[in-house]
């Protein structure tokens, strides 16, 4: 099977299985989206939809953080990874948005990645989500189920993972590709102890083919 192959029978999988998928942040708009992903980096999506909603109804608008201090909101986050430094980039992309944007979140990777706590997974993700381009956004679910499953060899680093993956998938299933493999990383394809067993893509995986 070469790679072409590969990737057309698991993206079909993915569609009649998962056609749905989308991400388990809570939001209602693109800014509440953007804060909830600044704080998910390195956090579970659990843990960050337990802090927004009080953090959101205080501050529901980049106006409203934007007046506000890091050391104000962090009493809202500190339950989270890093709440010091997200407090800070929080209070900070808030203040750029109003400078910089007229207070509207922009809708290209490089343009989100001149605010604070905006980094290049961040910005896809926005990217993605908001607007519906076909960026990827590689973090350590995607990197780890895209090279066990073959759809990448041998990736060194996000960015080429990233780069490997638009180059096979369609560009109008990215968006929903980057769902796809998230999720199936969170709940299937676990880092320790992957579920195989009730794994569907068996049939076209590199890692289980290695261990059977």
């Amino acid at each position: 099977m070469n790679k072409k192959e590969r990737y057309a029978k698991i993206l079909n999988w993915f569609q009649e299985n998962a056609a749905d998928a989308e991400t388990e942040l809570h939001y209602r708009n693109p800014f509440e989206l953007l804060v909830a992903v600044i704080l998910s980096a390195q956090c579970t999506d659990k843990r960050v939809n337990m802090v927004t909603p009080a953090l959101l109804h205080d501050y529901p608008t980049a106006q409203a953080m934007a007046q506000s201090q890091p050391e104000v909101i962090y009493e809202y986050i500190k339950s989270i990874s890093y709440p010091n430094n997200k407090a800070k980039h929080l209070v900070g992309m808030a203040q750029k948005l109003l400078t910089d944007f007229n207070g509207e979140i922009p809708d290209s990777v490089e343009k989100l990645q001149t605010l604070p706590g905006v980094g290049r997974k961040t910005a896809n993700v926005i990217a993605s989500v908001v607007y519906n381009k076909p960026t990827m956004a590689v973090d350590t679910h995607v990197f780890r189920v895209s090279e066990r499953l073959g759809l990448t060899t041998n990736s060194k680093n996000p960015l080429q993972t990233e780069r490997e993956l638009i180059k096979y998938i369609p560009k109008t299933l990215i968006p929903k590709a980057h769902h796809w493999l998230i999720l199936h990383g969170r709940y299937v394809c676990l880092a320790r102890r992957p579920k195989c067993e009730i794994c569907g893509l068996t049939s076209w995986c590199n890692y289980y083919s290695r261990i059977t």
